[in-house]
């Protein structure tokens, strides 16, 4: 007989609707498995139980009177739903991450986590996440690090690499994770998950957090694309004070019934080499996008493979605004050796940044999102490169303290693909269609048009309908 945690998330709510299966059953589940699993991968830096039980129970009143009265409740009403570490709860501790914030509670809900308490779901806790969010790793001086659940040598990415870690190993449904530079799409690709990187304003970042660079959005990561579809339909939608707001859906639409249609012939346009000069592509990488613009033409579409000029002005503009993003978090003198030696070097290099040169940097993601539109998006209809470029690595695999600077340059190299989507605020999406012969997950990135995440989630679905992943799992499952 299955267990509660094989059932999709979907499932899970549709269980709670007819009430085959309680929200308090539910939650108890999932808090069993995060005390023997947990920090096996590394999934959580808080758990909270008292807040998920309460939830849980309030959520299963709500089920019993809206069946006894007939009305609909939200989507995933009941189904527990992890915050990542870097969002606020009001009254559990937000670490982001680092030991300096290791007290720390505000007393505010982002307005994600606003929109996750409105929809019912349950709060089991928050995910790991490495130091203010800004390596390609999890790794930090307060939780055991994330590991891919399909290796447990390897680093399960990040930023949201708890997020994805709680996902592959069955210790969530569904997660909330944020994408600054890849951080949904990098922990999917690694742990063999669905991901998808939202537009520009499709989730608001307030009302405290609010990302003035423009790079950073909350989203979904799932097993399933009906999962991560119905995730941002409860995450989306404008709040008050947004300085975004990506096009609205068609009346009666929602992301759930484009995952559940057909995409028709689209027209792809392949990028298979990295865009920064000197990276190389691992072969493992170029198999699995080889392999998905294989099995795009045997479904009809059209993919056609182009080489475009590299340099390392976007790198060099992305490096320039992430460092200056790493200085937003106050730090007392006192606590700076409580930061991570990479924290210290972007923060360093941060506040030598002028007020031109951010505007020039920024400047240059709004040109590069213009290029896009006008040279590739205007022609074609999707985007497909690899997630990265390189295999799921090792855990600290990608540090190296003694000199961050050149820690840095690999993350740069591992992550060469991602941030283009951030820079232009597209969508984009990782599906895991490819799994090395010692059984790693190897993920392909698909970007869209700016709102046009129904594109992505349609072909996303049609994608897994022809090579179904969810029933891939892990040893630890």
């Amino acid at each position: 007989m299955a267990e509660p945690h094989d059932l999709t998330a979907r499932e899970q709510a549709e269980a709670i609707r007819t009430g085959t299966l309680s929200p308090v059953e539910l939650t108890d589940h999932y808090l069993d498995r995060i005390e023997r699993l947990g920090d096996t991968v590394g999934a959580f830096i808080t758990v909270t139980p008292e807040i998920a039980r309460k939830q849980a129970a309030d959520a299963e009143a709500e089920a019993l009177a809206a069946r006894r009265e007939g009305r609909e409740l939200p989507p995933l009403h009941g189904v527990p739903v992890p915050v990542k570490d870097l969002n606020f709860v009001a009254g559990v501790r937000c670490t982001l991450g680092s030991a300096a914030y290791a007290d720390h509670v505000p007393d505010v809900d982002d307005h994600v986590v606003t929109r996750l308490r409105q929809a019912g779901t349950v709060m089991l806790g928050k995910t790991n996440t490495p130091e203010f969010g800004l390596p390609c790793y999890t790794e930090n001086r307060l939780a055991p690090p994330a590991r891919t659940p399909w290796d447990l040598e390897r680093s399960a990415g990040g930023s949201s690499g708890g997020a994805g870690a709680a996902v592959a190993a069955g210790l969530a449904p569904v997660a909330h994770g944020s994408d600054g530079g890849g951080s949904i799409r990098i922990p999917s690709s690694v742990c063999g998950l669905f991901g998808l990187k939202p537009s520009r304003g499709r989730v608001s970042s307030g009302p405290v957090q609010h990302d003035v660079s423009g790079l950073s959005t909350s989203g979904p990561i799932a097993r399933t694309v009906a999962d991560a579809a119905a995730l941002l339909d409860v995450m989306a939608g404008p709040m008050p004070g947004a300085p975004y707001a990506a096009p609205s859906l068609p009346p009666g639409e929602s992301f759930v019934s484009y995952a559940a249609r057909e995409p028709g012939t689209l027209r792809v346009v392949g990028l298979p080499d990295p865009p920064v000069p000197g990276v190389p592509l691992h072969p493992d990488c170029r198999a699995a996008y080889e392999d998905a613009a294989g099995l795009l033409r045997e479904l009809g579409h059209q993919v056609e493979e182009i080489q475009l000029p590299v340099d390392d002005g976007i790198k060099d503009a992305f490096t320039t605004v992430w460092e200056v993003m790493s200085t937003v978090y106050p730090i007392a003198p006192e606590q700076e050796d409580l930061l991570m030696p990479v924290t210290r070097h972007l923060r360093a290099g941060g506040a030598k940044v002028s007020g031109p040169g951010l505007a020039s940097a920024l400047y240059a993601f709004r040109a590069l999102g213009q290029l896009v539109a006008d040279a590739l998006l205007s022609t074609y209809d999707v985007i497909l490169t690899p997630t990265l470029a390189q295999p799921p690595a090792l855990v600290g695999g990608l540090r190296d303290e003694a000199d961050p600077e050149a820690e840095f340059a690999a993350i740069a190299r591992f992550t060469p693909f991602t941030p283009l989507y951030n820079a232009t605020g597209q969508p984009a999406v990782n599906v895991p269609l490819h799994w090395t012969a010692g059984g790693l997950p190897i993920g392909v990135m698909f970007g869209g048009r700016y709102g046009d995440e129904a594109t992505l989630l349609s072909l996303s679905a049609q994608l897994e309908a022809a090579r179904p992943w969810a029933g891939r799992r892990p040893e630890i499952w």
